[in-house]
């Protein structure tokens, strides 16, 4: 079934009352998924492998993170196109997280009380993998979304004003 142009034009026109809820649900998947990460890495208990300058980096990191998703997540609700370029850096930076602190833990060996340990095995790398690469998809559909909706939203704005003028 194909949409008549009042439709279209009902359907746009309602851009400009509603909030975009589904590009802040997304952000906030992304970072509910950032937060398993963090709390899978931070649990672990491998000596002191992880008492590393690099942790401290990252625990940082996830602060900053989440603080820049949630205010994308306010800024995406209502159409602010900048806001997709900053999901699309922090969904970027999550697929490159894999490759620092899963990606070298993976295989690594730590002596636990004279016991030589596994710091990752395959299921916790695994888990955080999936974590941070569901956690990108999220925030960079997220992205797209808004933008889509921004152009849609625009496009919309400039018929008005010229069926106005």
């Amino acid at each position: 079934m194909t949409m008549t142009q009042d439709e279209k034009f009902i359907e746009r026109d309602r851009l400009r009352f509603i909030k975009n809820t589904s590009s802040a649900n997304l952000c906030y998947l992304g970072i509910l998924l950032d937060v398993f990460y963090f709390v899978n890495i931070y649990k672990s208990d491998v000596g002191t492998y992880y008492y590393n300058f690099v942790i401290g980096v990252s625990i940082v990191y996830n602060l900053v993170f989440m603080l820049a998703a949630f205010l994308s997540s306010e800024g995406v609700k209502n159409y602010v196109k900048n806001y997709s370029y900053l999901l699309c850096g922090l969904g970027i930076m999550q697929i490159i997280r894999i490759f620092i602190i899963p990606n070298k833990a993976h295989g690594a060996t730590a002596v636990v009380n004279g016991v030589e340990t596994l710091v990752m095995g395959n299921g916790q790398f695994f888990r955080v993998v999936a974590y941070l690469i569901i956690s990108a998809v999220a925030l960079l559909a997220a992205a797209f979304i808004n933008l889509k909706k921004c152009n849609e939203l625009e496009a919309h704005m400039k018929t008005l004003a010229e069926m106005s003028a």
